[in-house]
């Protein structure tokens, strides 16, 4: 039986049943073929941009024995689904938010069928959410978790209207509530850093631009000091 990395656990945890489903930038497309493995899906797509990692997809998946039920297309983001798919659940991860959330914005249209995008971010988890907010998918779930010493999120999102305060978009509504020891921890690096910053500014020459940048420091560690304190 396959084994997959914890951060990769995390997110298969949140494919539903049965499902069709499309693993975006799915490198050597470990996790269609552990889904597939467990008989949690029908079918999937493997989508790569790169030919390398594609054809290592495609080599795991032939070594595994799926090459009826996965199908690995060499594709720029959410151009690996095609209409007849009829794709259920979009996974996306190992990237950093940005790069997922411009991902959805450039291929919205081949989320016709779609029902649950699943988002797995390296950093900056925001613009996920800012998208989801603009394009009426809302947030059913979050984690976070830790995996070598890194800290990672998963977003879990269905189609909806929502609205979310500014903090609940930088820190995530329901990571905010549960304040897990991760999470606590995230933040409390993050804080740090921008103390080193705000040291580094205030030796620095004064100009107009550092106290720009001081004070919109000042008020981002504030914030993080705010929710981490409740």
């Amino acid at each position: 039986m396959m084994e997959l990395s914890k951060r990769l656990q995390y997110v298969a945890s949140y494919v539903p049943e049965g499902v069709r489903l499309a693993d975006i930038g799915s490198d050597h497309a470990y996790l269609p073929c552990y889904l597939m493995e467990r008989g949690q899906i029908e079918h999937a797509v493997a989508g790569e941009v790169v030919k390398g990692p594609f054809e290592s997809a495609e080599r795991n998946v032939r070594e595994h024995g799926f090459s009826d039920k996965i199908d690995v297309r060499l594709a720029n983001g959410l151009q690996a689904i095609h209409e007849e798919d009829a794709i259920h659940t979009v996974t996306i991860a190992g990237m950093g938010g940005p790069l997922i959330a411009q991902i959805l914005e450039s291929g919205e249209k081949h989320l016709a069928t779609v029902e649950r995008i699943i988002a797995q971010p390296n950093i900056h988890a925001r613009p996920i959410r800012e998208w989801a907010v603009s394009n009426n998918w809302k947030l059913i779930d979050e984690a976070i978790m830790k995996e070598d010493g890194k800290i990672y999120e998963i977003l879990v999102l269905e189609r909806g209207e929502a609205t979310y305060s500014e903090d609940e978009l930088q820190f995530g509504p329901y990571l905010m509530r549960e304040q897990s020891e991760v999470f606590i921890e995230k933040w409390q690096r993050e804080a740090e850093a921008k103390r080193n910053i705000l040291q580094a500014l205030q030796k620095a020459q004064k100009t107009e631009d550092n106290a720009r940048r001081s004070e919109k420091i000042k008020q981002e560690l504030t914030n993080i000091e705010g929710v981490i304190a409740k």
